[in-house]
């Protein structure tokens, strides 16, 4: 056996354009006759004959940004949390979560998820349902005796 008697086509021979009749795609090279999409140089993509365009028709909308999702969460640090309590705006014996926090008028509405943060000084014991918790704010609130619920 020999190279030159392997019989594999490596690569699919493609079709010369424009090189006469017996070529099978000649005179014309699969044009066909006149017209615009017969001349070089033509780009017609949206184009509708004059009319005017789909794409033009429509009206404009909006877009959702993709991080929109990120950017709703409600942030709050210790610090804030034990200004609250101080307040007595919220118990401390009450569960801390999100829709007590909006319901107190102390997050906006707009919020679907809650970090807590462990920024300031805590004094006060509570228990807190949270997506979301830093390392130092959930030592803090433990080393006092509360307990963290993580929701997913």
């Amino acid at each position: 056996m020999k190279l030159n008697d392997l019989n594999v086509k490596l690569k699919r021979k493609t079709k010369r354009l424009g090189r006469g009749i017996g070529s099978g795609k000649g005179k014309t090279s699969g044009r066909g006759h006149k017209g615009q999409k017969s001349r070089s140089g033509v780009a017609i993509k949206s184009f509708e004959g004059g009319q005017m365009p789909l794409y033009r028709r429509l009206p404009k909308r909006g877009f959702k940004n993709f991080n929109s999702e990120k950017k709703n969460i409600a942030i709050i640090n210790l610090s804030k949390m034990q200004e609250i309590f101080k307040q007595k705006k919220i118990l401390s014996s009450n569960k801390i979560n999100l829709p007590l926090l909006q319901k107190s008028h102390l997050i906006n509405k707009k919020y679907n998820k809650l970090k807590l943060l462990g920024s300031g000084e805590l004094q006060e014991k509570f228990d807190a349902e949270v997506h979301f918790i830093s390392n130092s704010a959930r030592k803090k609130i433990e080393k006092l005796g509360g307990k963290i619920t993580l929701i997913k």
